[in-house]
């Protein structure tokens, strides 16, 4: 494994110190010349550090003054349904706005990715088989609460309007509504979710402690004729977010 960037292991030890409340919310760090200095490192290697933790909210800077603890933010409520998906919005969403805060993703698509041998067993395809494989960074207010990788199989999407979950006619439609487009109903959703620790490049990316804990849903789509046609990582840190499960009673 490759060797963690030098601004991203300073960002871990500042988030160490602020985790064990060695500086508190409204506290000024020190300079830093002396972070540099006390962690062996170059001024540039601490800048890049505080301005990543600033971006994720852990800190905040002030013009002519310094960069301090910002204050905790807020837990956010993510309810899981599949009542919820909507055919003409996302869920997520509905959620940020029910939350008073704004709620988008950014995402990174690779077409045509050999499937993994644990992903293959989710799809019911041989390993190695070609998938379109998406990330996603879900956003709120403009910071990371959630992450998320999903899985398709190729064939199945090849050659339509919904080959790329973000892209064409039907960007951002979401699975449900993507796989109408082309004639497959999509019956149900299994989720497994599970708590684990975060591993460096998802804290990196929330904006949490290495280790802090999260919670990891392993989510996947089955049509009406029992086919997988999608699956996902999805990962959310129990200190930003709530996972609420809403459960439709049918009479």
């Amino acid at each position: 494994m490759p060797e963690q960037p030098p601004y991203l292991r300073i960002a871990d030890e500042l988030r160490r110190r602020i985790a064990e409340q060695e500086w508190t919310p409204g506290d000024r760090l020190p300079s830093r010349a002396q972070i540099a200095e006390e962690c062996d490192v170059g001024e540039n290697v601490v800048r890049r550090a505080q301005e990543l933790l600033i971006s994720q909210g852990a800190l905040e800077g002030r013009a002519g003054s310094g960069t301090y603890v910002a204050a905790p933010r807020q837990r956010v409520r993510v309810v899981r349904s599949s009542a919820r998906e909507q055919p003409d919005g996302s869920p997520f969403r509905a959620d940020m706005k029910a939350a008073g805060k704004l709620g988008d993703w950014e995402s990174r698509t690779e077409a045509k990715v050999p499937a993994p041998a644990e992903i293959s067993s989710r799809l019911g395809i041989a390993e190695g088989d070609l998938c379109v494989r998406t990330v996603y960074e879900f956003l709120a207010d403009g910071k990371p609460v959630q992450l998320s990788t999903s899985w398709e199989p190729y064939d199945l999407t090849a050659g339509t309007v919904v080959v790329l979950p973000e892209g064409g006619p039907h960007a951002g439609a979401g699975v449900v509504n993507r796989m109408a487009e082309i004639g497959i109903t999509i019956s149900h959703a299994v989720e497994q979710p599970e708590p684990r620790q975060a591993n460096a490049e998802e804290a990196s990316l929330l904006g949490i402690q290495k280790g802090g804990l999260v919670t990891h849903v392993r989510r996947t789509y089955y049509s009406d004729e029992g086919r997988p046609v999608e699956t996902a990582d999805i990962v959310v840190p129990a200190a930003l977010c709530e996972i609420v499960y809403e459960i439709p009673i049918s009479r």
